[in-house]
């Protein structure tokens, strides 16, 4: 898998627990939503990602690598 595929998986994830928290738990986990939200928002424009940056030191390959596996 790439980072792109990582990223995605992570965004997904932190939004529907943000939301299940912010319905269950205290609505103050919406905020939390919003920041996942306006970070994808802003990594589109900029290409900033901190996620990205860890996945890459990980040693996850981006998209624009072959990962061998012949897709």
């Amino acid at each position: 898998m790439t980072t792109e595929r990582y990223i995605r998986i992570a965004a997904g994830v932190f939004v529907m627990a943000s939301v299940a928290l912010g319905y269950w738990v205290h609505p103050g986990w919406f905020c939390f939503t919003a920041f996942v939200g306006f970070n994808l928002f802003q990594s589109a424009f900029t290409g900033f990602c901190p996620l990205e940056m860890i996945l890459r030191q990980c040693g996850v390959p981006s998209a624009g690598v072959s990962c061998g596996c012949g897709k």
